[in-house]
């Protein structure tokens, strides 16, 4: 008998022994299996990493959760963004000569999760014009010009239609830089500065367009638009857009389509001009900004 209680003794401690080897098991492959499972974490690039008063920054966001578009917002005001391909999108940031330097706070959600990214902001010295305006040139802006070049300032169509590094828009040489300060009749603007860069050049000769666009604006000396005179406004797409002052000939309407180098019209000097230019002002999300990393580095 004492033989038999033994043996049955020592059958329990095996089969003891044999659930724990197989719990055992059980919990390193799950471990296993969780290793191998796809971390998921929200990925953020910005570019450039060390930008100065005027550029734009690019913010690639990677997701991992199809189909959930992240939200970004910088100084705490919310910015669009756009998907170039699946569970990958970006959104663009504008900077202006304005803003103070020092420290922008970023903020992007997505994956259940919320980045907080700091870049640092240069300062930039602009230089200061003292501008003398009289007669024609004098004038106020009238509320019709005004009021459809901020809505034009407001357009964001969501395809992307520019691809690569603008084009310049005029061969002639840069006269004034984008950012200048300036005094106006001995009057300084405080909240102005140069909202683009202006091309001298012979009247008549062409104007292109930098990037690929619909012309979403045309508006004309005649019929109002006394400062910006005989304008041109391209959608590029995305909250990207470029408008053209002071032509003397509009060769584009209203809904049509351009390709980058198109002609759309000739320099000029009309509104509040002092001779023949073309100004080339460029906007990033209502922003005016700088257009030189745009025609040379390029912004995807």
């Amino acid at each position: 008998m004492l033989s038999v209680a033994r043996k049955i003794s020592t059958l329990a401690k095996c089969l003891k022994a044999e659930r724990v080897t197989a719990t055992l098991a059980v919990s390193i492959t799950a471990g296993v299996l969780t290793c191998l499972e796809p971390v998921q974490a929200l990925q953020v690039r910005v570019t450039p990493d060390n930008p100065q008063l005027g550029d734009t920054l690019s913010v690639v966001i990677q997701t991992d959760i199809p189909e959930q578009q992240p939200t970004v917002s910088m100084q705490q005001q919310a910015y669009p963004a756009f998907a170039l391909r699946t569970n990958r999108y970006r959104t663009l940031l504008p900077t202006s000569p304005l803003d103070k330097p020092g420290t922008l706070q970023i903020q992007v959600t997505g994956d259940g999760e919320v980045k907080n990214i700091t870049v640092p902001l240069r300062n930039r010295s602009f230089p200061t014009q003292r501008i003398r305006l009289s007669g024609r040139a004098n004038q106020p802006a009238t509320e019709l010009e005004l009021s459809r070049v901020a809505q034009f300032k407001k357009l964001v169509t969501p395809q992307k239609f520019w691809n690569g590094p603008f084009l310049k828009p005029n061969s002639g040489r840069v006269s004034t830089i984008f950012g200048i300060r300036r005094y106006y009749n001995g009057v300084f603007a405080e909240d102005y500065y140069h909202r683009g860069v202006d091309y001298a050049a012979g009247r008549g000769s062409p104007v292109v367009a930098p990037a690929a666009g619909q012309v979403a604006l045309v508006g004309r000396e005649s019929e109002g638009f006394r400062v910006h005179g005989n304008t041109v406004g391209i959608d590029h797409g995305q909250g990207v857009l470029s408008i053209m002052l002071h032509l003397n000939q509009i060769d584009v309407k209203e809904g049509d389509f351009v390709q980058a180098g198109q002609r759309i019209g000739t320099v000029g000097s009309t509104g509040a001009s002092t001779g023949p230019h073309l100004h080339w002002g460029l906007y990033v999300q209502g922003i005016s900004v700088d257009p030189v990393p745009w025609r040379f580095q390029g912004v995807e």
